[in-house]
């Protein structure tokens, strides 16, 4: 799996942190950046769908 590296912001950190380890929804870090990005891409996959931005699979 490729790495990439990121700068935000320490307070977006802190609240990543907070839904990360033991107590938390995600395993790790990389587990909850992970989820948020497919999160993110399905929403704006379905924008797209609504406003017909998408491309037709068959028609490629």
């Amino acid at each position: 799996m490729p790495k990439i590296s990121v700068e935000i912001p320490k307070e977006l950190l802190d609240d990543l942190d907070a839904h990360v380890g033991d107590d938390g929804k995600f395993v790790n870090r990389s587990d909850a950046i992970r989820a948020s990005i497919r999160k993110t891409l399905d929403l704006l996959d379905d924008i797209d769908a609504r406003h017909g931005r998408l491309e037709d699979d068959e028609s490629a």
